[in-house]
């Protein structure tokens, strides 16, 4: 661990729990709160005596200091979640996720997979128009050459061309996904339960967070309560380039608009891994229908794509192939070992073995 990492750590805690850096230099012993600038700021290691300290003062595992994995304190996450998760369970959650995220950036490094600094960036801000955003959307789907169908090569691209990892994590009840930005990386977590659809949608959605944070930070909860003009406006233009990105034009104005009824808005949805509803309001927004005609569907006939037992497709695997890729590679070089990277995953060794298995990657252990 290096000094940054463990003062950034440090600081974390102490905002966490509300104290001044005098406070903390009282706890810690010290004449005055310089001590504590020099070691939040990595200017200043902690002794072992001070580490254990730290520890018991805040009520902590030794770990949270000395995990490399860990980018608590570093990392800015936006959430969309729903109001009944409670805050707790997000913190804990939260961590877990920067683990796996911070273990990708550093196995990613250590085996010579190195992260570009240079990730791109939209030009767009928050006083600019919805149709701004869903050119946006466009723009990036050219972009990125996903053709007809952009859902299908969306996280492929994200990860070869924008340095934006993408998880298929199993979150708790009340999480669909999140964005997260840390020095080097960005990265998208979706929860891999969620039908294609909203799988999707979220990914989208999130990659517009990744790509204009500087200029558009959400919050980190999304969750609809107790955001205001601004953080609202922010997550509808998310959507509205969300909806562009998924659903290109060019497709689907070439559709008669007295030729659209439930059966194709629910097959097409279906193909372009799209809900229904969405791919309803994507053709109001294109000019194909208008919103009075909208309205008019019983969007009950809507749901599920129109699949009457709310039948799902099967969920993605765990994580995806690039994560675990870099994971394999970090064991066969020895710089995590195999039960500390099940531990990780939250997976038996056996089950981190058939993890590597369904990628078609190589097991790094014998067993």
């Amino acid at each position: 661990m290096t000094p940054t990492s463990t003062g950034t750590r440090l600081k974390a805690l102490r905002e966490r729990r509300g104290l001044s850096q005098e406070q903390l230099a009282e706890t810690f012993g010290f004449k005055n709160h310089q001590t504590i600038a020099q070691i939040e700021a990595g200017q200043r290691k902690l002794s072992a005596e001070e580490l254990v300290l730290a520890v018991q003062a805040f009520e902590v595992d030794l770990d949270y200091f000395t995990n490399p994995f860990l980018i608590v304190g570093e990392a800015r996450f936006s959430w969309r979640r729903d109001g009944a998760l409670g805050t707790n369970d997000l913190d804990a959650f939260e961590r877990k996720a920067g683990e796996w995220i911070g273990a990708y950036r550093e196995l990613s490094v250590a085996t010579g997979k190195a992260l570009s600094p240079v990730v791109h960036r939209l030009n767009l801000t928050r006083t600019e128009s919805y149709e701004a955003a869903e050119a946006a959307g466009e723009g990036v789907a050219a972009f990125l050459n996903l053709g007809p169908v952009p859902s299908q090569g969306l996280v492929e691209a994200m990860q070869d061309q924008l340095s934006t990892l993408v998880l298929m994590v199993e979150a708790q009840d009340g999480i669909s996904g999140a964005a997260c930005l840390v020095r080097d990386l960005g990265a998208v977590l979706v929860n891999r339960n969620e039908p294609a659809g909203r799988r999707n949608y979220d990914l989208a959605h999130e990659l517009f967070h990744v790509l204009t944070w500087d200029a558009m930070p959400p919050e980190r909860l999304d969750d609809g309560v107790g955001s205001g003009k601004i953080q609202k406006r922010i997550e509808q233009m998310a959507d509205k380039f969300a909806s562009a990105l998924l659903m290109p034009r060019d497709v689907l104005a070439r559709h008669p608009a007295d030729q659209i009824d439930y059966a194709w808005l629910n097959r097409t949805a279906t193909a372009l891994g799209v809900t229904s509803r969405a791919l309803k309001w994507r053709l109001v927004s294109i000019g194909v229908m208008d919103a009075d005609a909208a309205r008019a569907f019983d969007d009950r006939l809507l749901s599920h794509n129109g699949q009457p037992d709310g039948r799902q497709d099967a969920p993605p695997p765990l994580f995806g192939r690039r994560f675990m890729t870099v994971m394999a590679a970090g064991i066969e070089k020895g710089h995590v070992s195999v039960r500390r990277t099940a531990k990780m995953l939250g997976v038996s060794i056996d089950g981190l073995g058939e993890l590597f298995d369904v990628y078609g990657i190589a097991r790094p252990f014998d067993m």
